[in-house]
């Protein structure tokens, strides 16, 4: 009988820690969905970005931090002054809805939708209120997605 309870307060107790852990990992608040899901993306140096879409077209990111495609996006520049004319948009039409992702027709600015429309990448949904591209020092452009609800 003694073996039987020894084991039973030996489950309790890893039960216990198991338990624990998940209620720290859980109550950590920002900083926990910060890992989960960041609020800010980190695309690079404007210059090599700008012109990287001039001769490749949008740069498309897919699932950003996320396992499905509720977090993909597509980053687009206009005009000649790399710290300036930063776009994002949502990596799906703007008359359809998160589960039809585009592909890029690699070298353009065009996108193929779930439904084999060929669409420019102003055609792509404007994103919510609150996601946005941001250039830090003129130099490193990031995209705030804090407006994205998780």
């Amino acid at each position: 009988m003694l073996p039987v309870v020894g084991g039973l307060i030996v489950l309790a107790l890893i039960g216990s820690f198991t338990w624990g852990m998940a209620a720290v990992i859980s109550s950590g608040g920002a900083e926990s969905s910060e890992r989960l899901a960041p609020s800010t993306f980190t695309v690079g140096n404007v210059e090599f970005l700008s012109d990287l879409v001039e001769s490749d077209g949008p740069l498309l990111f897919a699932e950003l931090g996320t396992p499905v495609g509720a977090r993909s996006i597509v980053v687009d520049h206009t005009g000649d002054d790399p710290a300036l004319g930063w776009r994002v948009y949502w990596a799906y039409p703007s008359d359809r809805g998160p589960d039809c992702i585009v592909e890029q027709v690699l070298g353009t600015d065009r996108f193929i939708d779930c439904e084999g429309r060929e669409i420019a990448v102003d055609q792509l949904s404007p994103p919510d209120v609150g996601v946005r591209p941001v250039v830090y020092d003129s130099t490193r452009l990031e995209i705030d997605l804090r407006g994205v609800a998780d």
